[in-house]
């Protein structure tokens, strides 16, 4: 019986090397782990969007449209769309269940990003 001992994972190829853990050069796709950038900045985005477009919906419409409708009056006059709108964020953006259904959200568009090399808004517009 014979041991196959393959010393890298590099596999050479017409444009230089290969490696199959990280297909398109953006990393390995099943890597779970967190820069601090993507804990403290990404994936509050994700949170921020998906509260806004799923959970305060009805608040960010009504602060949306008390400001078309005062114009530079807004900052008095929308006061009270405006603190029912960050107390709706806020409840979301505290809540463990929901960071961590955005995070494994993040990680799962990371992940298919790193498996395919095409940004989520180009896969989008391409379905």
């Amino acid at each position: 019986m014979t041991n196959v001992v393959m010393t890298s994972m590099n596999v050479e190829g017409a444009s230089g090397s290969f490696n199959p853990r990280n297909p398109h050069g953006k990393g390995d796709p099943e890597d779970l782990s967190l820069r601090k950038v993507e804990m403290e900045v990404m994936i509050p985005k994700v949170m921020r969007d998906r509260a806004k477009e799923f959970h305060c919906n009805k608040e960010v419409k009504a602060f949306e449209s008390c400001c078309k409708e005062n114009g530079i009056s807004m900052v008095i006059t929308c006061r009270k769309e405006n603190s029912a709108l960050k107390d709706c964020l806020t409840s979301w953006y505290q809540n463990e269940n929901f960071k961590e259904e955005c995070k494994q959200i993040y990680l799962q568009e990371r992940s298919e990003y790193r498996r395919t090399g095409v940004p989520k808004k180009h896969r989008v517009e391409k379905v």
